[in-house]
């Protein structure tokens, strides 16, 4: 059978590449999140808003400025007019957690209250593997959990409740007193109610009106109606992300995350129509997603990208699909151990295993967010009930960071509890390290303690 692609003479839209220098060079790279480019209407709107061309980043400033000396005023003027809506609340209220139940089907209730209760279950099982509080020796550390956390809850044209569950629910798993919501409104000034539905079961239980950068700022700096936090989490847009860069030491930050990207580690055992699909499932996230094929065959690379095209047809999102599988592209390895090098070179999101002996294969993996093993182990299932967070480092930042786990919500204090035998026993040799530093007020504070015992 010829495919439609063919028949039609249409260039086939996932490129293949050969061998590891052309991987790197057109394939396997990334543009900044330093100075994003923006599009060309979005840059004409922000110009009409300040009255002068700015920069992304300029931007941002401006309205971080701005929330830090109106609050609430500033906050409330950003989010309505770049989301179209209009509220006078800016505090969700109970009824309309209640109305959210109602108004979301019984199916999809089931399905979210079990996604979050995977979740739960996962990074319960993670807490019991983390780090304990101790004291030995007159030293030691506490655990605990940080007080308030912020929950960015992602999605306007796309409500996305289960990066809700994804996000808070290891903080709830963590024992934070506080968890804060902010999101979008629509139009007429709700909020979506499966955000609200996901964010009960995730345990978030306040939730404000506030989108974008104006929201970072409020939970950053704390306003008229929205908490100051300690720490905010969650993925957003570029905005979002500029925001979470500027305000960090003012608040924590669990990551900065850019656009998703998934890379298929394939070998010609691999089914094409499965390693379409998984490129397809993040390519219909963002036009700029990175869907990458890593596989050790021209054959199956070119299956596959007739496959791409075959399902394109099927996809409600196919444009923004279509655009991100430009981005990315397809790489024929040399061989198995080429294409693993080629993988944690590239340290993605997502890295998807599709070979005859996945297993195999894991110990090598040295940088990904997260490793799905097999055909069984679809990344989409991480993305809602297989149990870990599916809040993953991006941009290559899998090679020192992790995935959003319970841990990013506990903080450590050491502490210090010595005897009188220990500052005998320590002193001298602290009091000697210090005169070396030239630090005196240092070694004194030490020596009078000795001179007077």
């Amino acid at each position: 059978m010829t495919p439609p692609a063919a028949k039609a003479g249409r260039e086939l839209t996932l490129r293949i590449v050969e061998g590891a220098d052309a991987a790197r060079a057109e394939v396997l790279r990334r543009d900044p999140l330093s100075e994003p480019v923006l599009p060309d209407a979005l840059s004409q709107s922000i110009a009409e808003l300040w009255g002068a061309p700015l920069s992304a980043r300029e931007h941002v400033a401006r309205i971080i400025a701005d929330v830090a000396r109106e609050g609430d005023a500033a906050v409330a003027r950003y989010s309505q007019r770049f989301d179209g809506s209009t509220y006078t609340t800016v505090e969700v209220s109970p009824d309309e957690f209640t109305e959210a139940f109602e108004l979301v089907s019984p199916e999809q209730r089931e399905a979210l209250e079990f996604a979050a209760e995977r979740v739960r279950r996962y990074h319960r099982t993670q807490l019991r593997h983390g780090p304990q509080s101790f004291s030995e020796r007159g030293t030691g550390m506490i655990v605990r959990p940080i007080e308030r956390a912020g929950i960015y809850m992602t999605g306007s044209d796309a409500a996305l409740p289960s990066s809700v569950i994804h996000t808070a629910v290891p903080g709830a798993v963590a024992g934070v007193e506080h968890l804060i919501g902010v999101t979008a409104a629509r139009p007429d000034g709700s909020v979506n109610p499966l955000k609200l539905v996901a964010a009960r079961f995730a345990g978030i239980r306040r939730v404000f009106r506030a989108s974008g950068a104006q929201a970072i700022a409020a939970l950053a700096f704390g306003t008229e109606t929205i908490p100051r936090v300690d720490k905010i989490f969650g993925p957003g847009g570029i905005f979002v992300t500029l925001a979470k860069q500027q305000l960090y030491g003012r608040v924590g930050i669990d990551a900065i995350y850019g656009p998703t990207e998934t890379l298929v580690l394939a070998d010609d055992s691999a089914a094409p129509d499965l390693c379409a699909a998984d490129l397809l499932a993040q390519a219909e996230h963002d036009v700029l997603a990175t869907p990458i094929l890593i596989t050790t065959s021209r054959a199956h690379a070119e299956a596959v990208a007739v496959e791409v095209e075959l399902q394109l047809e099927t996809l409600e999102r196919a444009e923004i699909a279509r655009a991100a599988i430009a981005r990315g592209g397809a790489v024929v390895a040399a061989d198995i151990d080429e294409a693993i090098a080629l993988a944690n070179e590239f340290a993605p999101e997502h890295l998807c295993l599709l070979t005859r002996q996945p297993e195999t294969l894991v110990h090598r993996v040295r940088n990904a967010g997260g490793i799905f093993v097999g055909e069984s182990s679809p990344e989409v299932l991480g993305d809602y009930t297989a149990g870990p967070s599916h809040v993953m480092p991006t941009g290559g930042s899998a090679r020192f960071a992790s995935p959003l786990s319970v841990l990013d919500f506990l903080k450590i204090t050491s502490t210090v509890n010595l005897s009188e035998g220990d500052l005998q026993r320590l002193g001298p040799f602290a009091a000697t390290i210090a005169r070396a530093e030239g630090l005196t007020g240092h070694a004194r504070s030490i020596e009078r303690r000795l001179e007077g015992r």
